[in-house]
This record gives structure tokens, sequence and C-alpha cells, in this order.
């Protein structure tokens, strides 16, 4: 009998390249990708940027621990004004991540003939991580620089943990034999293992701005280089099509670096959105505020930007003078 084969669609898989001190993650959003692009009727630039950065917080989100969730933002003051991402680890292991994303934009100021990225303008690139109740939550946020998300993201790394760090990405609409077209995305991910308090002397990137070059010297940098140089030579068919498993492309790729490969995460679409936190967020109002949001149907209405979720709630049972009623049913 033979067994079935690993589903990799929606997937991370981990790595580490035992020879040359670098970890990292190979990345496949499928049904994901197109369900969270499918709550909403973006423009192609903004599908793009939305494919985009969905990919990365794949591959970022999944090092998080179990029950926490990691958010990426990008906020800019073009067209394109903001990017968000959500990735829930597992609640407990075996069990696959979430993952949910929005854009908020401005239809009349997009140029359909420019570079979706070049749509973001002036703005910053941020990653919190919520590490459960009672902790306090890790932010850190870099300038929008270079010319993609994922040179931004590197940037971040670089700025923020002082840590090597580089991408190689594919995205856009496919179809595969037999099935209807859709989004697929798929990338790899490196970082140089941490060093111990690194120092780089100077900084050399865009703005002023560390690169993963000030970080490393002798050795460390060799073994970067290489990685890096073998990680660009995958092809956007190996990143993406379904005739090359991950595991397969990591062995070509790096087979002279040792890689050593973990167990896959899945990834599915995901919202963790809710009448209960509605009210919660309502809880805060008065009376009179909650009359100032009631529709002229008697009605508090919220809508989730992630999902679509439409909420209808009775305005006498929401805020810190509600009548009591605000269990959920």
């Amino acid at each position: 009998m033979t067994s079935t084969p690993p589903i990799w669609d929606d997937s991370v898989l981990p790595f580490q390249l035992d020879l040359a001190d670098v970890r990292g993650r190979v990345a496949r959003l499928d049904g994901a990708l197109n369900a969270i692009l499918a709550q909403h009727d973006y423009p192609p630039a903004i599908e793009a940027l939305v494919a985009e950065t969905a990919l990365l917080t794949a591959l970022i989100g999944q090092t998080i621990k179990l029950r926490w969730k990691l958010s990426l933002q990008v906020r800019g003051n073009g067209a394109a004004r903001l990017v968000a991402t959500d990735y829930y680890g597992p609640t407990e292991d075996g069990e696959p991540a979430r993952i949910r994303a929005y854009a908020s934009y401005d239809k009349d100021r997009l140029d359909p003939d420019a570079e979706p990225f070049s749509q973001i303008g002036e703005g910053y690139f941020a990653i919190l991580i919520d590490q459960g109740q009672g902790m306090v939550p890790y932010q850190g946020i870099t300038p929008i620089s270079g010319k993609s998300l994922a040179e931004c993201a590197a940037s971040y790394f670089a700025q923020s943990e002082q840590i090597p760090t580089d991408f190689k990405l594919s995205y856009g609409r496919s179809q595969l034999p037999g099935r209807s077209e859709g989004w697929r995305a798929g990338g790899v991910m490196i970082q140089h293992m941490p060093k111990a308090s690194p120092f780089a002397k100077e900084a050399t990137g865009e703005g002023g701005l560390l690169a993963a070059a000030d970080l490393l010297h002798g050795e460390d940098a060799d073994h970067w280089n290489r990685a890096t140089v073998l990680m660009q030579t995958a092809e956007e068919m190996e990143l993406i099509g379904p005739n090359v498993t991950p595991d397969r492309l990591l062995y070509r790729l790096f087979h002279e670096e040792a890689p050593r490969i973990y167990d896959r995460q899945p990834i599915v679409f995901g919202c963790s959105c809710s009448e209960e936190k509605v009210r919660n967020s309502l809880s805060i109002y008065s009376a009179k505020d909650i009359a100032h949001m009631t529709t002229p149907e008697g009605e508090v209405t919220a809508d989730c930007q992630f999902c679509g979720a439409h909420y209808v709630l009775d305005p006498a049972t929401v805020g810190f003078e509600a009548r009591g009623e605000t269990a959920v049913e």
C-alpha cells in the first residue's frame, strides 16, 4: 500500500542549514490565500500587496509559540494606506495555524499602471507579537524601504533584531489543470543564526539603515552570501508549482549545506472576530454614545474588516449603561 503524499499547499516547512549557521522556512499559500482575497473585491495592485504580505506573515509567523499572535502592518501615505495581517499560532501541537488579512486603500489615487509597492508611498513596516493575556506585547517598527515588502521585512530584521534575513517570493494568479483560476504564493525565507550581541560599525543600507552585509564578517559572511545566492536560484514554478515539493526544493538549493528539515506547519484562513468581542469593544461607550451609533432601523451594526462578518445588536444591550443583557446567545 502506498502512503498518501504530504499536502504542501497552505503550509510552512522549517529547516536549518547545519554547515552554514542558517535557518529558514519554505511556505506555500493556496486555499488560505484565496479565502483571504475572496472576502473582498480588491483591485489587482491591492490583491498583490495582500498576497505578498500574507506570504511574509506565514514565513515569519511560524516561529511564534502556541496560542501567540503575530500581526504585520504596512502603513503608507500613498493610495495603499494599510495592509494588515494576523497569524495565530496553533492552540495545540499538530493543529493548523490561522491567518487573515485585509487592506485599506484610496480607489481614486490608485494607478493601474504602477507597481503595487510604489503605491504604498512613505510609511512604516511593523510587527507586533501578542504573547497572551497578562503579557506586554512586543512591537518593532522600521521605515518603508527598498523595492518590495520582502525588502522591507529584511530591513526590519536587520534594524530590530540585527539578524541577517533574505527572501525569495513568488505570487500571482495561476490555473492548474482541472482547477479554476486562483491565487498561489510561495517563498523561501532564510536567516543567519543569531550571534551574541552583534555590533555593526556602520549602516550601508538605503536611508542609512542596516543591511545584512553590515552584520556579518569573515566566514559567517561567506556562508551567508553563498546561502543567499543559492536561494535566489529558486525558480517561480519551484516556489508555487505543483511538481516540486518544498523538501525537494530545499535539497536542490542547499544539498551541500546539510539541510535539516522539520515538521510542516499547516495553515488555514481563520478569523477571530465574534459577537462577544464586538460587545466588549462597545462596553466603553455611554448610552448617549451608543445612541449616536444607532441606525434609523434601531440597530447597532459592526462589520469585520478581515472576514466581512456582519453583526447586528440591540442598542439597549451594549455599552457600560446596558441593561445587563450582554451575554452572547
